[in-house]
């Protein structure tokens, strides 16, 4: 945002009938404007609320039915945490009509880059204007996320710690070089949700005071956000650019440590939920929109707890929920959607310990729209073994194959019968129940092995 005079802000925010533009962006097709009662996004002249997801595909073809499917249900924008794939993600926007907020490679302190080191902040700078200056200008470009979660910084005890005001040096000179170029786009940073939050926004604010944008990263934190941005005293527009399912860091944890994944459709449920008075009823004027957190499947915890769809490209009960939040309307045939998995009759807060090769009754229930059939798969994977922060690469759990499984459909739910491994250690149980219209309904349950007596 351009810096304007104390006196001229103060005449802007009187203004009734007149948005004032004050992006520096506005010829380029992408414009903020501000009158008596809000923010807005222009795109093309023509008003735009993001109704956004973070997208995130294995490769092209991957990217762009998963673009294909965010046109369907109703999204405009989609915006991404890194470059490797930009070409692939800016096609598959053309092909579906989508607009892409795209994440800089922006270095964060919390993966070891040191801000301290300015040879290596030169040539982090250098590759990031390399992409500016090729990509800057596309008609489908909304804007740069210039840092994602810079404030995020957690020790090995797991203490959070301040970050190096260095990185907000660094992220300013990208964002001025932006803001200079013809067809400049919006500019903003993603500020995770920490108890320093406020602090946060602010050192980044007096080292990027040009800045167009903040954003705010929150889960079970996303109703706090209005309340923040109100508290700050905002004279900025923001964008959410993450939210969804709660994260792992906020659900309960079994007695040994592991987190507890809620059943897919109480995540759709939840999020809704906190979408109201967030994402959706803005009561702060300042929200351009959001984005849903992750339109794609992901490794971290689990390989459901975050992505909205299935490794097989299957869709979730949230994809729907969202469909109807974002146009009005629900799919012609919905999701199926899980409530609860047990063991025995024993849910995950139980803290479930069983013994070696004792035979054991795993039992989802499911409620599917249209009482669709549905084919549940079950698979048995051993704990993560190394848990990463900040949504970093984490290696997949590996499969334990089942023993003597005897599956049973009924109603509403579907069971299996089997044998706890002969090892000890900790496990989790997982169900992916498919209505073969292309939805499905994921759970999982902890639990551990104890070594029987002698």
């Amino acid at each position: 945002m351009t810096v304007v005079p104390g006196m001229l802000r103060l005449m802007l925010s009187l203004l009734i009938v007149f948005p004032v533009a004050l992006s520096h962006a506005a010829t380029s097709g992408v414009s903020v404007v501000r009158d008596a009662e809000r923010y807005r996004l222009l795109v093309d002249g023509e008003a735009f609320e993001i109704r956004g997801a973070g997208l995130e595909g294995s490769d092209a073809a991957a990217i762009d039915e998963l673009a294909r499917q965010l046109a369907r249900a109703g999204g405009n924008a989609f915006r991404t945490w890194g470059t490797r794939n930009i070409d692939a993600e800016i096609a598959a926007a053309e092909r579906h009509g989508l607009r892409v907020l795209v994440g800089l490679d922006v270095a964060q302190q919390l993966s070891g880059f040191d801000y301290d080191d300015a040879e290596a902040v030169r040539q982090q700078h250098e590759e990031a204007v390399r992409i500016i200056d090729r990509y800057g200008a596309h008609p489908r470009l909304l804007g740069w996320v210039v840092g994602n979660e810079p404030n995020l910084l957690v020790a090995e005890d797991g203490r959070l710690l301040a970050a190096n005001p260095r990185v907000y040096d660094a992220i300013d000179e990208l964002v001025r070089y932006i803001q200079a170029q013809p067809s400049a786009r919006l500019t903003t940073v993603a500020f995770a949700f920490t108890p320093s939050l406020d602090q946060d926004v602010r050192t980044a604010l007096a080292r990027i005071p040009t800045l167009d944008v903040v954003s705010f990263q929150g889960y079970g934190a996303l109703p706090a956000i209005p309340a923040v941005v109100e508290r700050l005293e905002l004279d900025h527009p923001f964008m959410v650019t993450e939210y969804g399912a709660l994260g792992h860091w906020e659900m309960p944890v079994t007695a040994w440590g592991r987190e507890i994944e809620e059943p897919s459709g109480v995540k759709a449920a939840g999020v809704v939920a906190r979408m109201q008075g967030s994402i959706l009823d803005d009561r702060t004027g300042r929200l351009l929109g959001g984005f849903v957190f992750l339109w794609g499947e992901k490794q971290e915890r689990t390989p459901t707890w975050y992505g909205l769809f299935a490794n097989d490209g299957e869709r979730t009960a949230m994809v729907d929920e969202l469909q109807k939040a974002w146009t009005g309307e629900w799919p012609s045939n919905r999701a199926p959607a899980a409530q609860r998995i047990d063991l025995d009759g024993r849910v995950a807060t139980d803290s479930i310990v069983l013994d070696e090769n004792v035979e054991v009754v795993a039992r989802v229930s499911v409620l599917d729209p249209e009482s669709d059939p549905l084919t549940t798969r079950w698979e048995l994977r051993a704990e993560v073994v190394e848990r990463s922060d900040g949504g970093h690469a984490e290696k997949a759990a590996a499969i334990v194959p089942l023993v003597e499984p005897v599956p049973g459909v009924s109603g509403d739910g579907a069971q299996l019968r089997f044998r706890t491994p002969g090892t000890e250690g900790e496990f989790r149980l997982f169900s992916w129940s498919s209505d073969g219209q292309g939805g499905v309904a994921t759970a999982n349950i902890p639990f551990r092995i104890k070594r029987a007596r002698q």
